[in-house]
C-alpha cells in the first residue's frame, strides 16, 4: 500500500482504489483515494474521487468523519451525477449518530433538518418512504427526550419546574404519544405542589391544579387514572371549602 502511494502513478493508485471499493475493502479504498485525490483536483474525477471516498467512510461507520466529507462534497459539487446520493447518506450519517432520548439530542436535531432537506428536494427519490419512518422515529425521540427531561423535576419533587416543563414539552409535542401520562403528571404535579406549599399560595395553586384536572377529565375521560385524580381534585376542593370558611368566620 505505501509503495503504491509513493509509486507517483496516479492512474495505478486509482485502478486500485477503485478496485478495494469494488471489493467492499473500504479501508484500504479510502486510504487510497485520499492518497490520490491531490492529482486530480480541478480535474473530471475530482467529485467521484471526493464521493467514493465519503462513502467509503460511511460504509466503514465512520459516521462523523463521512458526514464532514459529504457536506464538503454537496457545497463543492453541487451538480455532480452523485449529489442527490451524497445528500441521502449526509442525513443518514446525523441518524446514526443521534443518541437515545436520554442523552444530548444535538445530532437528532440535525438528522431531521437534513433529512427533511433531502425529502423537500428530492420528492421522487427512492429513499423518501424510508426516511418518513425515519422522521417519524427521531421525532418521538424529542418527544420522549422533552418527557424524561420533565420527569427528573417531578421524580425529584421539583414540582413547579416539572409543570412548566411537562407544560411546554406539550406544547411543543402536542402529538406526544405520552399527551395522556403527561396531562396526568401535570395534574399529579399541581396537586403536590399545593399541597407543599406556603398557606397563602395554597388556594390559587389548588385552583390550577383543578382547572389543568378537567382539562384532562375532558380529553380523557375513560382514562385509567381518573379515580386517582378524582381523589386528588375531592381533596384540592375539601381544602378550598374549609379554606373560604374560614375567611369567611
Amino acid at each position: 500500500m505505501n509503495a503504491l502511494l509513493k509509486s507517483g502513478q496516479p492512474e495505478l493508485i486509482y485502478s486500485k482504489a477503485l478496485e478495494y471499493y469494488q471489493k467492499e475493502k473500504w479501508q484500504r479504498a479510502s486510504t487510497l483515494f485520499e492518497g490520490v485525490q491531490h492529482y486530480y483536483t480541478g480535474s473530471s474525477r475530482e467529485d467521484s474521487i471526493s464521493f467514493f471516498n465519503a462513502r467509503c467512510k460511511y460504509k466503514n461507520r465512520d459516521f462523523d468523519t463521512a458526514s464532514t466529507l459529504l457536506d464538503d462534497f454537496r457545497r463543492k459539487f453541487g451538480r455532480s451525477a452523485f449529489i442527490e446520493d451524497a445528500e441521502g447518506m449526509y442525513a443518514l450519517c446525523f441518524y446514526y449518530l443521534s443518541p437515545g432520548p436520554s442523552r444530548d439530542q444535538t445530532m437528532t436535531g440535525h438528522a431531521l433538518i437534513a433529512i427533511n432537506e433531502f425529502m423537500s428536494r428530492y420528492p421522487q427519490s427512492d429513499r423518501v418512504e424510508n426516511f418518513r419512518k425515519i422522521n417519524t422515529e427521531l421525532t418521538e425521540r424529542l418527544h420522549e427526550k422533552a418527557y424524561l427531561n420533565a420527569y427528573t423535576y417531578y421524580k425529584t419533587g421539583k414540582y413547579k419546574s416539572a409543570i412548566v416543563a411537562f407544560k411546554n414539552a406539550l406544547k411543543q409535542y402536542p402529538e406526544s404519544k405520552r399527551r395522556e401520562e403527561i396531562m396526568y403528571l401535570i395534574v399529579d404535579a399541581g396537586y403536590r405542589f399545593a399541597s407543599n406549599s406556603v398557606q397563602d399560595k395554597q388556594t390559587d395553586r389548588y385552583l390550577t391544579m383543578l382547572d389543568s384536572y378537567l382539562s384532562f377529565k375532558e380529553e380523557f375521560p375513560e382514562s385509567t387514572h381518573i379515580k386517582s385524580l378524582d381523589r386528588m381534585a375531592q381533596q384540592a376542593r375539601d381544602y378550598l371549602d374549609r379554606n373560604n370558611k374560614d375567611n369567611n368566620i
